[in-house]
Parts: C-alpha cells; structure tokens; sequence
C-alpha cells in the first residue's frame, strides 16, 4: 500500500471527528500528523478557492482536507473555468523544490550549456520511446534543447535494467555506454557510487511513472515522448505562460 493510500486509509479508518475553527491550521497539522509516519509528518497547508476546503502538501504529496479536518480528499483538482489544473501547479512547486537538488554532474548530459532551453529526462535504457528521443538527441540539440538525463529503471531497482543502467553512470565514457545500452546493447560491466537508485526514488516522488518523462527546471512535468520540434514549441508556450 502506498503512502497516499495509507494517508486515505487511515483518514476513513480513524474517523476524523474533532473540528477546528477555520483558519486553524495548526490544530489542522497536528491532526493530520497523527495520520502518517514521522518521515511525511511536514505539513504544509494553504487555501483552496473553493471555500471550505485546503490544499495539504505531506511531503511529496497534494491532498486536500476540509477546514473541519473531518473530511479528507485525494485526487485532482481543476478550475473548470480557466481549464487549470490546480493539482499539477501545487505538484509543479513540489517538483520545482525536489530537483534543485540534482547534481548536474550525476545526470548525463547532451547539449550545450546555453541552450534555449534545458529539460531533465527521466530515462529507461530498455524502453522503446526512450530509444526513439535518444536516437533524436541531436536533433533536440539542433532545436536548441539539452538534454540532462536522469535514471528511472522502471522494473525497480536490483533489476537486470538498473544493472545495466549502473554500468552507464559508472563508465568512464558515460554517452558512449549510453548509446550503447540505447541500442540494445549492454555497456561493459562497471561498479562505482552511482546516483541511479537515488535518481529513480526522486523520480517517483515528483509523480514519474512512465519513461521518458521530460521535467523543466521550473517544476513542469512532460509526460512521454514529444519530437524534438514539437517539444520546442510546447517549451516556449510553457515559457510564455510563465511570463504572462
């Protein structure tokens, strides 16, 4: 069971009952805090626009809880009006604060350092879109794109994958063993200190599910496989919504 089933479970099981004024958040946060483990125990609370209901970050983790902290919500949450998706812009500061920690020397990079724009790829060797942007990584340069690979084996970690993936990161020529293991092939054996298992709990915690996934340095999550192209314009759309 996951933590956000956890969090749910526990929030029907308990039954919270006790009420708080609205706008109490503390007695809110010290509720809630009786519901997850000391690790996901920082709380961060804000107002929603719908009146009466609060925006909860635990960790990682959007939800949202009535101001009487008796009723507890999981799910997505969008401005049918404005067409936002209010969810995706809290997880977008989540995943903002969560990859400023990534040490650029421990990710793979393609391009140059002045790029027009610069995207974190979350990446499988042995998935099949992941292959198809690496065979492309040029073609992302060209459009003034570079790319900072992060490792995600999707089979988990300890698999014959994240094996392999290791072996890139510990290479002495790190694009070499890439395109290797991007080809099909399996780059020599090499063991070191790699970040691989690190980066692939990170990615996790700022939603990855699936390979490639393309993140901004802003916290914008880009699910899947875009042509290099095509990427560009959503970039600068992205970068224009931020400008407005």
């Amino acid at each position: 069971m996951n933590r956000m089933k956890r969090i749910a479970f526990g929030a029907v099981t308990l039954g919270l009952s006790f009420s708080a004024w609205a706008g109490d958040y503390e007695e809110v946060r010290e509720r809630l805090k009786t519901l997850v483990n000391s690790e996901a125990a920082d709380i961060a609370i804000a107002e929603t626009p719908i009146p009466g209901m609060l925006e909860v970050r635990i960790g990682s983790d959007i939800l949202y809880v009535s101001e009487d902290a008796r009723y507890l919500l999981q799910g997505r949450l969008v401005d049918l009006e404005t067409r936002q998706d209010l969810t995706d812009q809290a997880m977008g500061e989540v995943r903002k604060e969560l990859i400023a920690g990534l040490d650029d020397e421990q990710m793979i990079q393609y391009g140059q350092d002045d790029s027009d724009f610069d995207i974190i790829v979350f990446t499988d060797v042995d998935c099949g879109y992941c292959r198809r942007l690496h065979q492309q990584v040029d073609e992302y340069n060209d459009a003034g794109i570079t790319v900072h690979y992060a490792a995600f084996p999707r089979a988990g970690l300890g698999s014959e994958t994240f094996r392999k993936m290791n072996s890139v990161w510990c290479a002495d020529d790190q694009q070499a063993a890439m395109d290797i293991a991007k080809s099909g092939g399996s780059p020599a054996p090499a063991e070191c200190d790699s970040p691989v298992a690190d980066q692939y709990q990170l990615g996790q915690s700022i939603g990855v599910t699936g390979t490639p996934a393309l993140v901004t340095r802003d916290g914008d999550l880009i699910p899947g496989y875009v042509p290099p192209q095509d990427l560009r314009v959503r970039l600068q759309q992205i970068a224009k919504s931020r400008a407005e």
